[in-house]
């Protein structure tokens, strides 16, 4: 039988009192699980906005199931509205809105980091901030630009994902955009970090060469630090190999 938790969560932080209420429902292993779930929700919801309908039927759970559900909820899972949390043994989907596309990368990086090896993380939140984050995220369009193998070298199809975002880019404006760049976890975090900032660049030289104000543009590299997905799996780590654009 699989462990299955579900988390309701229609409102968003610094709601007023008397906000919907957010549902945990499901079947947990033991008594401490539930007491746990319960705790943290209390913290980040109010204890008022909790509704329990949690059951102990003495299930079987993967190894360190109950600290792991724990962990992953974090202050950042109130940042999702209308949406719903499931995990079902190590299967962990997340749906829902959030303001805008930097939310819904720290969300995803939240439950994957708290989840960790061998679970599988899917993010289905939808970021329906408007503004120019918006357009950029509505041109990226939730796309990896690819690079070579271990290179900075832009692959054909991550510049072609590139000339559209330099139209979107041009078309905000003067608005101050950090690009991001992350890896997976595989070889030295260092070399992560310093591969990650080297693709940043790479990005932002060929934002400048189609047209992109320099003075605009900023780069930082994150290397392994911001996972959105586990690194268990190749489509894991393709999906962590990733360039990110932040409006600041």
């Amino acid at each position: 039988m699989l462990t299955t938790l579900l988390l309701a969560a229609p409102a968003a932080p610094a709601q007023p009192a008397g906000a919907a209420p957010v549902v945990v429902a499901g079947t947990v292993p033991d008594e401490a699980t539930r007491a746990a779930i319960l705790g943290r929700l209390h913290a980040l919801y109010g204890a008022a906005r909790v509704v329990d309908r949690i059951e102990v039927d003495g299930v079987v759970a993967p190894a360190n199931w109950s600290a792991r559900v724990a962990a992953m909820l974090d202050p950042a899972i109130t940042g999702v509205s209308g949406g719903e949390l499931a995990i079902e043994g190590n299967s962990v989907r997340i749906r829902g809105n959030v303001a805008n596309e930097a939310v819904r990368q720290q969300v995803a990086s939240v439950l994957a980091t708290a989840a960790g090896p061998g679970y599988q993380v899917r993010n289905g939140l939808l970021a329906t901030g408007g503004g120019s984050q918006a357009v950029l995220d509505q041109a990226l369009a939730d796309r990896i630009i690819e690079f070579r193998s271990g290179s900075a070298e832009l692959t054909a199809g991550g510049r072609a994902i590139l000339d559209e975002m330099a139209a979107a880019l041009v078309r905000i404006g003067r608005q101050q955009v950090q690009v991001i760049g992350h890896t997976d976890s595989v070889g030295p975090r260092q070399a992560n970090v310093a591969l990650s900032l080297q693709r940043a660049i790479a990005v932002k030289e060929y934002l400048e060469a189609a047209g992109v104000d320099a003075d605009n543009l900023g780069v930082q590299g994150f290397g392994p630090d911001r996972p959105v997905a586990g690194n268990d799996t190749e489509e894991g780590r393709a999906r962590n190999r990733r360039i990110e654009f932040r409006v600041l």
